[in-house]
């Protein structure tokens, strides 16, 4: 049997990545796709208001924006990103996110293994 390093998907399979995590209300959703030392794959739904607080990531935080629209705070710059649109997010430096609009978006953390 192949080891498989994505999970919690079909494979072999035609998939809408936005209808992959549901919106509930008062929550932030989210479902892990990969996670290794390498990189962590994370798709994230949240009710409008929801937030992600301040903290910093020893990797470089890729945000692409599936649906919605959120406030991104990286340091002290605030970034309006709305669907269709990405962002990243530095290691080591302190970022948040808040959904402006119900939102969701593709996570992407990539480490260094060095």
């Amino acid at each position: 049997m192949a080891q498989h390093f994505i999970k919690n998907i079909d494979f072999s399979k035609i998939l809408e990545m936005a209808s992959l995590v549901e919106y509930q209300e008062g929550q932030v959703v989210s479902r892990t796709l990969a996670q290794g030392k390498p990189v962590s794959i994370t798709l994230f739904a949240f009710d409008e208001g929801e937030e992600i607080s301040s903290h910093s990531s020893g990797g470089d935080a890729l945000v692409y924006v599936l649906d919605g629209q959120s406030e991104i705070t990286i340091g002290e710059e605030k970034f309006n990103v709305k669907k269709g649109e990405t962002i990243v997010m530095p290691a080591g430096i302190p970022h948040s996110l808040m959904a402006i609009k119900k939102f969701k978006m593709l996570l992407i953390v990539v480490f260094n293994l060095e």
